[in-house]
């Protein structure tokens, strides 16, 4: 299953500039996501990182990985995500990140995750990131699912 840009805000609270997903390549609801973030030297953090060498910041790649864990992790077999607006998808764990090439304006990062666990209150993931079909950035997530606060 793949989804546009529309679906996506239809799913994640996220907008301009902390969206980092512009489409879904490929979803297994409840199970994987490849995702794609276009680089682009317009995106706002290039201006301070760094302004003669823009490298996209290796933490916004792993909010990225995290974004996409979160399209897929709550939709049923239709894809479609429960809105509900009693519950707030926080991003609390990161082990074993490795970042092996920047990415730079230009670049297509596609990322890629798979559930580990999925559970009421945790989720657990491992991700890649890749730019040309090589491995950029890999990590194991954690996520968590909390009430909002009236």
């Amino acid at each position: 299953m793949q989804l546009d840009i529309k679906e996506i805000l239809d799913r994640i609270p996220h907008r301009y500039p902390m969206l980092l997903v512009d489409r879904v390549l490929d979803m297994v609801p409840g199970k994987s996501i490849k995702a794609l973030k276009n680089v682009s030297i317009n995106e706002p953090f290039f201006t301070g990182h760094f302004p003669h060498h823009p490298v996209m910041p290796g933490v916004l790649i792993l909010e990225a990985m995290a974004q996409a864990a979160a399209i897929f992790s709550f939709a049923d077999e239709t894809g479609l995500k429960p809105v509900d607006g009693e519950a707030v998808y926080y991003f609390v764990g990161i082990d074993g990140a490795r970042f092996r090439k920047p990415v730079l304006p230009g670049d297509q990062l596609i990322i890629e995750v798979e559930a580990e666990r999925l559970g009421r209150t945790i989720c657990k993931y491992q991700s890649k990131a890749f730019v040309d079909g090589e491995v950029v950035a890999e990590a194991k997530l954690m996520c968590a699912i909390r009430p909002l606060e009236k």
